[in-house]
């Protein structure tokens, strides 16, 4: 079945980075566009940022551009999420997803900014 791993969250002061990573299985990774998304607590899931199949075009919440970036390693059936100069308003939980109608979530993997 459809699964997804994230990893790489953790506690970070502002302005320092993380790299999240979203291991995929049970699917041809290579055929689907990839998003992150997030959750923050209190508010609705939202959008982070997509990557293409072949890595070819990419975009992003206006919120994170600039700052985020989308690169995926289709061998390896994960799609990554480099997080530079992070905010405490980018304290969420982030979640990766395949496009498509059918939607599968993972455990997601919780990220806190905070001094």
């Amino acid at each position: 079945q459809v699964q997804f791993v994230e990893s790489g969250g953790g506690l970070v002061q502002p302005g320092e980075s993380l790299r999240l990573s979203c291991t995929a299985s049970g699917f041809t990774f290579s055929l689907y566009a990839m998003s992150w998304y997030r959750q923050a607590p209190g508010k609705e899931r939202e959008l982070v940022a997509t990557i293409t199949r072949s890595s070819g075009n990419t975009d992003y919440a206006d919120s994170v551009k600039g700052r985020f970036t989308i690169s995926r390693d289709n061998p390896k059936n994960t799609v990554y999420l480099q997080m530079n100069s992070l905010k405490p308003e980018d304290t969420a939980v982030y979640y990766c997803r395949r496009a498509g109608r059918d939607v599968y979530w993972g455990q997601g993997t919780l990220v806190t900014v905070s001094s």
